[in-house]
């Protein structure tokens, strides 16, 4: 079949049947709460533009109750009533193979399977949103079945601006999301602009269309009921409870057993943390090992955290009537939270912070996780990001992803075999101890991932790689695909969680210490550079991960389909996306960052770097700055 996208103005699409016991029901309602009723009518005449005269009176009711409700005017009435799902790239009417592999990755960030509430747009991390509303979902998918080789769409904050001519190597596609001017960047300003649908948090790969399912984090498992029962059937969990003894009982069982037991619990983590104290403490017997929290923190007053004191429907409830309660009520959580970690890691008991601001909003609400004689970007507990990720960012290594566009699991074990193949060619032709660690991490994960079936929605594959294995692999599948192997394009993207996406100062660069960790030209210049060197379209973004004004972040999209100015496309614009990143690194003092950006450039004389001397006489410092 094929799909038939018709600009939603041509006759009323009737309203997707919507749950309102969705969790998100009950998102930003306070946005424009005590702004007056101009604020109100200019939230009002905002949607009401994306009409013609001739219908703003019978929508103007509808989209003034969906503002009072739900404080963002969604236009539910024109969610569609297709089965949303990334379909074969052929069955999109387009007019350039770019497109129709953007209408596949939109698609897909939109799938019930894949995103975590679909019908408001957005993918995962609670409020990272595709589009503001249903109306930009459609002009989108109109533009992109018009847009030509020599066109570029332009994307504000999800609003589609329009198709702008350029040349044939410019991005197709090119979308910035949430940029505020940095004095007007906090979160109640931000609550405000989204609810008069001028901007919008487009998270990570939500906002930039890259998300490619669980294989890239698997989102939504806290609170919500709905999200919970998803991932037992996805296979993500293999129990799932609302019974804390059973939780014990189970724990128990399975250290016992030595069982490996991936268990859910329906219910507040704090409760959970709380039982696990009270069984070391009447016991002695500790439970856990290792822990961590994926509570999306980045958001914690609007619904990304929910207070222990309150069941799920008092929370919502006090978040609509009495914000002010609400975020006492949450920080409260967050001091029990933490003061029930803290007693058990006085124990053989190891905490990490997951990257999602919990150790930052804990600090913030006073709760116990300092750390003496620490810079203000470190805690108590090591992140996975500064204590981890750091290095292996520093050596180039990130998570890179595809997906296969004709929708076909043999295309996928076709790329599978090919990566597999290029990094065990790299191996056998000798690597250093540390890469070659990396590469065969990789050639594990792409097995069992395989054998373990971890694809949900589009046909698609993450793994971390470093520039040359990425460089490599691209080449590999776009010569595949000149050869018939893969039967069609195959989209390249990574995280923006990565080597050079993101300017992150309590995340990505934390372990950047000249001081330049809260400067952002990093993202920004990746996302100009890899726009010039050939992606297919390009997104930066404020916010993602730690949070709205907490970050600059940027990813990209690259169309491999055979042609030799694809494989120069991403020679260029691959090693450019990772090189940009370890120069910074470098820069900052990194040691392993040092010796890559060394070796990549006697390997690529027309890379040329700043290198940094070093400062190591203390005593020198010490005098200057005396006299």
């Amino acid at each position: 079949m094929e799909l038939t996208i018709l600009w939603f103005l041509v006759g009323f699409v009737s309203a997707a049947p919507w749950n309102s016991s969705s969790a998100f029901y009950r998102w930003e309602y306070r946005g424009l709460k005590g702004s007056g009723q101009l604020a109100q009518q200019l939230a009002l005449r905002n949607a009401l533009r994306y009409f013609p005269p001739d219908v703003q009176e019978q929508l103007a009711p509808e989209f003034a109750q969906e503002l009072r409700l739900y404080g963002h005017i969604y236009m539910y009435r024109f969610c569609p009533n297709l089965e949303m799902k990334a379909y074969p790239v052929e069955q999109y009417p387009c007019r350039t193979k770019a497109a129709a592999a953007i209408m596949h990755m939109i698609m897909n960030n939109l799938d019930p399977a894949v995103a975590q509430f679909p019908q408001e747009l957005v993918t995962y991390g609670g409020n990272g949103q595709v589009f503001s509303n249903w109306a930009q979902f459609w002009l989108t998918m109109s533009y992109l079945s018009q847009m030509t080789e020599e066109q570029t769409l332009v994307m504000y904050s999800g609003h589609p601006l329009g198709l702008f001519p350029s040349s044939p190597g410019a991005p197709r596609l090119v979308i910035t999301n949430g940029m505020v001017i940095p004095n007007y960047s906090s979160r109640i300003e931000y609550e405000k602009l989204f609810a008069m649908g001028v901007t919008m948090y487009g998270q990570m790969t939500a906002g930039s269309y890259c998300y490619i399912g669980p294989q890239g984090i698997v989102h939504g498992t806290v609170v919500d009921g709905a999200a919970l029962r998803k991932r037992y059937q996805q296979g993500w969990l293999m129990e799932v409870t609302n019974s804390l003894d059973h939780c014990i009982e189970r724990l128990r069982e399975a250290r016992k057993r030595k069982e490996a037991l991936s268990l859910g619990y329906h219910g507040n983590v704090v409760d959970l943390w709380e039982r696990l104290v009270h069984e070391l403490d009447t016991t002695g017997e500790l439970l856990v090992d290792l822990g961590s929290d994926q509570t999306s923190c980045h958001n914690p007053f609007n619904g990304g955290y929910y207070p222990v004191q309150l069941g799920f429907a008092e929370a919502q409830s006090l978040m609509a009537s009495d914000p002010a309660a609400f975020k006492g009520l949450v920080q409260e959580s967050l001091r029990r939270h933490v003061s029930a970690i803290n007693r058990l890691a006085q124990g053989n008991f190891f905490f990490w912070d997951y990257g999602n601001a919990f150790l930052l909003e804990a600090h913030r609400a006073g709760a116990d996780v300092g750390k003496p004689g620490a810079s203000k970007m470190e805690f108590r507990y090591p992140s996975y990001v500064q204590h981890i990720m750091g290095d292996i960012f520093s050596q180039g290594f990130g998570p890179f992803r595809w997906v296969c566009t004709s929708g076909d699991p043999q295309d996928l074990a076709v790329t599978d075999h090919l990566a597999t193949s290029v990094l065990e060619e790299a191996i056998s032709g000798g690597v250093n101890p540390a890469v070659k660690l990396q590469y065969m991490d990789n050639i594990r994960w792409i097995r069992e991932a395989a054998k373990h079936q971890l694809v949900v929605g589009s046909q698609a594959r993450i793994l971390y790689s470093d520039q040359k294995g990425r460089v490599a692999i691209a080449v590999a599948f776009n010569q595949a695909i000149a050869r018939g192997e893969i039967k069609a394009p195959v989209v390249l993207s990574r995280d923006h969680h990565d080597v050079s996406g993101t300017d992150s100062p309590f995340r990505e660069t934390s372990n950047i210490h000249d001081g330049s960790a809260f400067c952002a030209d990093m993202a920004v210049q990746n996302f100009v550079g890899d726009a010039f060197r050939g992606a297919t379209w390009v997104a930066l973004h404020n916010g993602g991960g730690v949070g709205w004004g907490e970050v600059i972040n940027g990813g990209f999209g690259l169309v491999l389909d055979g042609t030799e100015e694809a494989e120069q496309k991403a020679r260029m614009m691959l090693s450019w996306d990772v090189s940009n990143g370890v120069a910074r690194r470098c820069w900052s003092g990194n040691r392993k960052a040092y010796e890559i950006i060394c070796q990549t450039m006697q390997e690529n004389s027309g890379l040329v770097v700043t290198l940094p001397h070093e400062v190591t006489d203390e005593y020198m410092l010490q005098q200057a700055l005396q006299a």
